[in-house]
């Protein structure tokens, strides 16, 4: 079957492309691998004038870019032009900084002249999602060229122009052949990919299913993974909270590409006395949203990634209201082309309906209100995901208190869950393990060599 590009929009379809037959995608591991042994000799210098060549490309035809992903997946046109600044951002911070993060690290206290070498491993698998399709591959894939690693990289099959796109640019920055790939590929090729031995690595960012079938791939055939799974954040609003603020981070939080984000704010756990003041503000905000075509800068609800990804919301919405959840706002989708889904507020969601630890990837809140702090941290704590969260509270040190009683791996004060090159992402639970972005990003695939010269000379 061909990999196609569907308009989200209008569900028109936009270009084809041909996939791999599965010897021409063992055939690349083989050129990732002896391009590996090219360019993990060279120096830091080489690797870091592709990448800066990489992100002033971006730059330059950031507007193009930005339309292939509005076109492929729907995001709204100044997000994707968002995103593509921000590649640039990564790609850039580890240019830069890469040298500094995998140099030489003496080994103290101890009685011996010894250190850590950080080194390349290899050829890496990347199986990327279509939600955020420029930043999702740059940051897997720079971290690891600058470590001296090799990369390949099988796309979601719903954002295929800004795959092939991306492997141009990797192309055109002067990575020689073999360092970069995009492989245009079923899923059920990614097992024997990842069973390779020339393979040392691999990494999903995606849905829960798709982790555990690449974590037990990597598990059985011994290869480090990383993964960044789907996310339930939670978005708890104290009695002391700024509530304009409040409002306007939780129109933020929940929103952002349309809500399909691991890390959208998805489950709005307020305090009993602000309740009343939290819903009613967040209905008329969301009330507010110009649903339209992404292209036009005054959107401000665009449509979801595909028609499947519209109807599987529906379907997990319409099983909470039926089980008894009430609608304050939606709940449906809008009479009109494309993949859209109406803006939605749910409260009186329980732990027995089918969506209370589910990831609902659309502009859909929840909205459940709790007597006190302690069974704020509670219920935040009641899911099997541990992505990201935030708290607003005028109290910083109460903030920080609730903040470090929540199991996530990632809370902000006063604001949603965001990212940014210089800090660590990524959480724990069903969520995943491991870390991107920051120095800790390109230490995940890099072998921590240990070299020792003896004991240490005295005095």
């Amino acid at each position: 079957m061909s990999i196609v590009s569907v308009n989200p929009a209008n569900n028109q379809t936009i270009r084809e492309y041909e996939p791999l037959h599965k010897e021409a995608a063992m055939d690349a591991i083989e050129k990732a691998h002896k391009a590996f042994g090219a360019w993990r000799k060279t120096s830091f210098d080489e690797r870091k004038r592709c990448l800066l060549k990489f992100a002033k490309l971006l730059r330059e035809d950031a507007d193009e870019f930005a339309r292939t992903i509005t076109l492929d997946m729907g995001k709204r046109i100044s997000e994707s032009k968002y995103e593509i600044d921000y590649c640039a951002d990564i790609a850039e911070f580890y240019a830069n900084g890469a040298e500094e993060f995998l140099a030489d690290q003496p080994m103290e206290r101890v009685d011996a002249n010894a250190y850590l070498h950080l080194e390349p491993i290899g050829v890496l698998m990347g199986v990327m999602p279509w939600n955020f399709p420029f930043y999702q591959v740059v940051r897997f894939a720079t971290p690891n060229i600058m470590a001296g690693n090799t990369v390949m990289v099988k796309h979601a099959s719903n954002v295929p122009q800004c795959a092939a796109a991306i492997e141009e640019l990797f192309e055109e920055c002067g990575l020689p052949d073999g360092v970069y790939q995009n492989l245009f590929i079923p899923s059920e090729f990614v097992d024997p990919i990842v069973a390779d031995s020339r393979v040392q690595g691999v990494s999903l960012t995606g849905s829960e299913p798709a982790g555990r079938a690449v974590a037990a791939s990597a598990g059985k055939n011994l290869k480090r993974s990383v993964l960044e799974l789907g996310g339930n954040d939670p978005f708890i609003v104290l009695d002391d909270a700024d509530m304009d603020l409040v409002l306007e981070q939780a129109v933020k939080g929940r929103m952002v590409n349309a809500g399909q984000s691991c890390v959208a704010s998805k489950r709005f756990i307020v305090l009993k006395s602000v309740a009343d003041t939290f819903v009613d503000g967040l209905r008329k905000q969301f009330q507010e949203l110009k649903m339209g075509d992404p292209m036009d800068e005054e959107t401000t609800l665009a449509p979801l990634s595909t028609e499947d990804a519209a109807k599987k919301l529906l379907v997990q919405v319409q099983s909470s209201i039926d089980a008894g959840a009430k609608v304050i706002l939606g709940g449906d989708r809008p009479d009109r082309d494309g993949a859209f889904f109406n803006p939605t507020i749910l409260t009186e969601v329980t732990p027995d309906m089918p969506t209370f630890d589910q990831e609902l990837f659309g502009p859909v809140a929840t909205v459940y209100i709790v007597p006190d702090e302690q069974a704020a941290i509670e219920l935040a704590n009641d899911s099997s995901y541990g992505l990201g969260g935030s708290v607003y509270t005028r109290d910083v040190e109460r903030g920080r208190r609730v903040a470090e009683q929540i199991e996530t791996g990632m809370m902000f004060l006063n604001q949603p869950t965001n990212s940014q090159a210089e800090l660590p992402f990524g959480g724990i639970k069903n969520s995943g393990y491991g870390r991107e972005l920051s120095h800790l990003g390109i230490l995940e695939f890099v072998n921590k060599k240990l070299i020792h010269l003896g004991e240490k000379e005295t005095s």
